[in-house]
Parts: structure tokens; sequence; C-alpha cells
């Protein structure tokens, strides 16, 4: 499971154990909870996975939104980071033999990458210091 900040492309990445709405519900809960001052919505696709959105909201004390069907340029950022994380894991590749703590490690390097879109800084920088982001 992939979460990402739209301003700062800062990335959060879980393995779970399947697409289960309980599981994702409660992955993503878990990835969030220690970020709740800086979680201000969350945007979902429509998959069942999100069925548990009512506890998500509830739980992470925010509105949960859902992209139209279809229309995957609502989620842009997300299917660019997609891709990014599949540079480390690619396609075809088991993720039933990839361990958590090789998908922490994609994880922060992704945050500790310099990016175009943040004038070279890194997501992590900008989520935790928003510091070049509002000078731009």
């Amino acid at each position: 499971m992939t979460i990402v900040d739209r301003v700062s492309k800062f990335t959060l990445i879980k393995k779970v154990d399947s697409k289960q709405s309980k599981v994702v519900t409660e992955g993503t809960i878990m990835l969030l909870k220690p970020y709740l001052d800086k979680t201000h919505t969350i945007t979902a696709d429509n998959g069942k996975e999100f069925a548990g959105h009512e506890k998500l909201a509830e739980q992470l004390e925010t509105k949960v939104y859902f992209a139209h069907p279809y229309a995957s340029w609502e989620r842009g950022l997300n299917e660019n980071t997609n891709g990014l994380i599949r540079q480390y894991f690619v396609k075809g590749s088991s993720f039933e033999e990839i361990r958590g703590e090789e998908v922490e490690a994609v994880m922060n390097k992704l945050n500790h990458r310099p990016r175009k879109t943040l004038n070279y800084d890194t997501p992590h920088a900008v989520f935790f210091h928003n510091n070049k982001r509002e000078a731009a």
C-alpha cells in the first residue's frame, strides 16, 4: 500500500498481507497515526479495499474523498509514485518474496531523493521542515 502527500511528495509504503478492506484500513491507520497533525484529507480510488473509509475518517479525524471511476488523471501523483517504486521492484516481482525491510528501505530512498518539482529538495525535508517549498 502506498500513501503520498500531495505537496511534499512524502511517501509512506507498507507491505500488507492482502487487499482486504480490514487489512488496508488498519495498515493506513497505522501509517498515518504518527502524522495526524499533517493529515488533512485522504483521497482513495474506488477499490473494495477502501470500504473501511468511515473507520479511517473516524480514527484519523479526517475526511476521505474518492477519485471518480476511470479517472486515473485524478490520481497522477499516486501513479507516478508507483512508477518510482517499480524502479526498485520490477514488474513481475513477487511481493510474497519481498520483505518489509526492503519496502521500508525503498520508502526511505524515495523520501530522501531530490525532486525537480520540489526545487531539488527532498520530500522528507519539505514535509518536516517546509523550507524551500514556501519560498518557491
